[in-house]
């Protein structure tokens, strides 16, 4: 059976229409409660969505359950999740009710705004679903207020100060969501110390293998989808734990392994730097004395 493409969403109007909600009071933003949904027809929707718009949602009682990281988590929870323009997520089908909230915008709403900028800032809007943001009562109690706040504006009297108000709100929103997601990595230690030895591992791997002379360094991407974890989460989540992303983590494991090899064996600079997956010498070198102060022959010479 051939798999059905994503349904593509331009407006807030059409993802309201989809799901069977009234209109919209105002054309680039919305908040609206699942429960406001219409299924009586939810059958003839499509099953995915391509949503050209940024949205948060805020979901309990979904049905089934979602992995998260080494385990799965049940929906009996606030779970949080931030999705960008572009990316597919599921549509609210019949066996598909959740209970909840939902805010989502246009990203011309903020365009010409400093806002657009620092939006992109938040890594979250990259991860993917076995990544949400698992919400305490507390926290959950708390976003809903500030959904609340945005709807009692889009649904006010529109005046000079609207667009201000409103995006000042999507602010406080985001940033809330940045404070718990750095509350979960913390909370969350034996995952985290389990994600290190994966690191590790699959970094060790890699660098015992020949992949470094035939596909050069490894890289995030590579990283990411090894643990499976989104580039953005894996980077998030290990600079919470340990002050370094992904990144860093790559370029301090390439250093350990340059030292090893300059004191160990009587291979070049130029080859090191070509077993370890530099294309070219002075690329190795020019990392080695930025992360050491010294030039991989001068590591070697202070070893003589």
């Amino acid at each position: 059976m051939k798999q059905q493409s994503p349904h593509l969403i331009h407006s807030i109007s059409e993802q309201h229409r989809i799901l069977g909600l009234p209109k919209p009071v105002h054309p680039l933003i919305s908040v609206f409660n699942f429960d406001d949904i219409d299924h009586i027809r939810a059958d003839k929707r499509p099953p995915t969505l391509l949503l050209d718009l940024y949205c948060i949602s805020l979901k309990r009682n979904v049905t089934g359950k979602v992995r998260y990281g080494q385990g799965y988590c049940d929906f009996d929870e606030g779970i949080l999740f931030c999705t960008a323009p572009g990316q597919v997520t599921s549509n609210i089908t019949d066996d598909h009710k959740p209970s909840g909230w939902c805010v989502v915008f246009h990203p011309d709403f903020i365009r010409g705004h400093p806002f657009c900028q620092r939006i992109k800032q938040y890594g979250f809007f990259d991860y993917t679903v076995n990544e949400a943001l698992h919400l305490s009562d507390q926290e959950e109690t708390l976003m809903i207020s500030v959904m609340n706040m945005l709807r009692h504006e889009i649904n006010s009297r529109i005046d000079q100060y609207s667009e201000a108000v409103l995006i000042a709100h999507l602010y406080l929103l985001l940033s809330y969501t940045q404070r718990f997601y750095s509350r979960q990595f913390i909370t969350r230690k034996p995952i985290s110390h389990d994600v290190l030895i994966r690191l590790e591992t699959i970094l060790s791997d890699y660098f015992a293998s020949d992949k470094t002379l035939s596909e050069g360094l490894p890289s995030v991407s590579y990283l990411a989808e090894k643990m499976n974890y989104s580039d953005s989460y894996l980077s998030d989540l290990l600079k919470t734990y340990t002050g370094q992303n992904t990144q860093q983590h790559i370029h301090r494991y390439v250093i350990e392994r340059a030292k090893e090899l300059l004191t160990q064996t009587r291979l070049s600079v130029s080859e090191i730097g070509l077993r370890l997956g530099f294309t070219f010498p002075q690329s190795f070198s020019r990392l080695f004395k930025n992360k050491t102060n010294v030039t991989p022959l001068q590591y070697r010479q202070s070893f003589n």
